[in-house]
């Protein structure tokens, strides 16, 4: 009941703040004036226009005007609320549960990955005479909801239940935009993505629709305070302190712990470089939860405006950790049976991941995205099992209107030390899947 209650304040308090800034509903004047570079990729088809993601200041970062924003009579306004439905099905060569892979974790069905909704009202960090607030909140429903929870927000869904569909408040925060400091500064305050990511959590942010085995165990969000700087036109540093991952403050496994990121985008606006420590404290595994500590650097390349490339490495690090990672108390289920605690790793844990997309433009409606990944777990902290995999999708997106795409792909993946099986429950060495979703915003 506290943790309800404690909720429902941080959204009150929030909204409190906003109207007494004026009320998000009324109607502003649109600026026209950019202090940042062009955005360097095509979206449509793609699902970004900017390098890896990063906030960027100096850019109008409204949302646009969604159906389900119009229908609210939001059109004019800075506030908006929309959202998305994704729903979508593989055909596998395992039997009980595709698991390390993400996202399509249950073999030969059709799920409802996600329904999302999102209230969102950004700042505008293009003008530079006034402070200015904003802020995103963002509840998920689906079986992707395991990927995103976070310990204390809800999270006997999934640690103590394990149950195949939940929610997830997955992102919760405030933005202030501060433009005296340096050349802009947003703090942000609250629940929000650890940085630096290639592959969002939200299915309208992907390239693909199942996740890289790297992304499949690394962090998802962090709870704190992150401040995002503004340094010419070409750097931003990121400051911040938060829990850890996966963990509200208020949870018994909360361990304080510092952020520092800088991105970097060449003068021709062709690269990009994302790169820092995203996590670093004590590195403790606590009360059956992991304290993941990553330094993590993503890197984009533009060819032209046909080809472009995104490339992400991290590695990570804990101490006396678990097999398999935090845990999750039962009961087991066919597509997830892994559940109970693992075995003492003694020392330190690590794991080291890289992926590459490339992806190629046809048309306004349609493109090609090739991803290799490759993810070595040697104490099995990650994934159960100690060995080092690859994994390779190809997969085509398309477009039927602006609101509505599919996106089919193929994938191979396989573990490589002798005798280790990690595939449909501990029984296969790899696995093909062929898998399609369709997703729907609104």
């Amino acid at each position: 009941m506290k943790k309800q209650l404690l909720l429902v304040a941080m959204v009150t308090i929030t909204f409190n703040l906003y109207a007494q800034q004026g009320s998000p509903t009324i109607r502003i004047k649109q600026d026209t004036v950019k202090r940042s570079l062009p955005s360097p990729i095509s979206a449509p088809p793609f699902p970004g226009s900017d390098w890896d993601g990063a906030p960027l200041i100096g850019a109008d970062a409204t949302a646009p005007n969604y159906p389900l924003t119009n229908l609210l009579g939001l059109t004019n306004s800075r506030l908006k609320i929309y959202g998305w439905a994704d729903a979508g099905g593989n055909l596998s060569t395992s039997k009980h549960s595709n698991f390390p892979t993400s996202y399509d974790l249950v073999p030969n069905s059709v799920v409802l990955d996600q329904v999302g909704i999102k209230l969102d009202m950004q700042p505008n960090t293009v003008q530079t005479d006034h402070i200015s607030f904003g802020f995103l909140f963002t509840t998920i429903f689906g079986t992707d909801y395991r990927f995103t929870l976070a310990k204390g927000y809800f999270s006997n869904q999934l640690l103590a239940h394990n149950n195949k569909y939940g929610f997830d408040p997955s992102e919760m925060y405030s933005l202030i935009y501060f433009p005296k400091i340096a050349d802009g500064m947003i703090l942000k305050i609250g629940r929000f993505i650890s940085p630096a990511d290639i592959e969002a959590q939200w299915a309208t942010d992907n390239y693909l629709y199942s996740h890289s085995l790297m992304f499949t165990v690394d962090p998802f969000t962090f709870t704190g305070i992150q401040a995002t700087f503004k340094l010419g036109s070409y750097w931003q540093l990121e400051v911040g302190v938060h829990a850890g991952n996966d963990m509200a403050p208020w949870s018994n496994s909360a361990q304080i712990n510092g952020l520092l990121m800088a991105r970097w985008v060449s003068h021709n606006n062709d690269d990009s470089i994302y790169a820092g420590i995203n996590s670093l404290g004590s590195g403790d595994y606590k009360n059956q939860h992991d304290d993941l500590q990553m330094v993590v650097a993503t890197w984009g390349h533009r060819f032209n405006e046909t080809f472009h490339t995104m490339t992400e490495a991290y590695y990570m690090w804990q101490y006396h950790a678990l097999t398999g990672g935090t845990v999750i108390n039962g009961p087991a289920q066919s597509f997830y049976p892994g559940v109970g605690p693992g075995t003492l790793i003694p020392g330190t844990e690590n794991a080291v991941g890289i992926v590459n997309y490339f992806e190629t433009k046809f048309s306004a409606k349609d493109y090609l995205s090739v991803r290799n990944d490759f993810l070595n777990d040697p104490q099995a902290g990650r994934t159960g099992y100690a060995t080092w995999y690859s994994s390779h999708t190809i997969g085509f997106v398309h477009y039927f209107t602006k609101y509505i795409r599919v996106r089919p792909e193929v994938r191979y993946e396989r573990a490589y030390a002798d005798g280790v099986t990690p595939y449909d429950n501990g029984t296969k060495k790899d696995q093909y899947t062929a898998a399609m979703d369709l997703l729907v915003r609104f």
